[in-house]
């Protein structure tokens, strides 16, 4: 199973042609893919999968998916 992450756009340009972010996921920042949503500007969340921004979405869901998120790993460290 495969999960697509909100992150937040901290900044963006052109790596060799392609448009490229640094997306901060809570603390870990990682540089992503935004072809496919070259509408995405800085301050805004995004859903990433495989390294790419598939969508743009809004600040209250992406929190509360983020939410839910370090809930289940906070759940699984502790264990069944």
């Amino acid at each position: 199973m495969c999960l697509a992450i909100p992150g937040k756009v901290i900044s963006r340009g052109v790596e060799r042609d392609v448009l490229m972010a640094c997306i901060d996921y809570g603390g870990t920042r990682r540089q992503i893919c935004l072809e496919y949503t070259p509408e995405a500007q800085v301050g805004d969340y995004v859903i990433v999968h495989a390294g790419f921004a598939i969508s743009l979405m809004d600040a209250k869901s992406a929190q509360e998916s983020l939410d839910v998120l370090r809930s289940w790993a906070e759940h699984l460290e502790d264990g069944p």
